[in-house]
């Protein structure tokens, strides 16, 4: 290993970096199985709903053709409870809730 050529505290401190670095790590993105495309009343939505490995919460987000994403602020206990917080949007407000473009202001270039 190079470290072990190097010398004194330098060689301490570049040991220390290596192993704090090795330990963190992003966490994995665990995706349910109830995500996925949904086509009703003409409008298709990409339904994601995930969470990550070493939370217990799980996040639900749609994301419509035009690329506009609606994410909810809670998480959800399970997947399925995120899957019917989405159904029952759907029955509540309809599938076309989800085709707005959404107020996008842009960034001067």
């Amino acid at each position: 290993m190079l470290y072990k050529a190097l010398e004194g505290t330098a060689a301490k401190t570049a040991v220390k970096h290596e192993e704090i670095v090795m330990h963190e790590r992003d966490p994995n993105i665990v995706t349910s199985n109830l995500s996925g495309f949904v086509t009703e009343q003409g409008v298709t939505v990409r339904v994601n709903i995930i969470r990550l490995e070493n939370e217990p919460g799980w996040s639900l987000e749609l994301e419509n053709e035009h690329g506009t994403s609606t994410v909810w602020d809670d998480l959800f206990a399970t997947d399925d409870a995120a899957h019917a917080a989405f159904r029952q949007t759907v029955d509540k407000e309809v599938m076309c809730a989800f085709l707005d473009q959404a107020v996008v202001i842009p960034f001067r270039r």
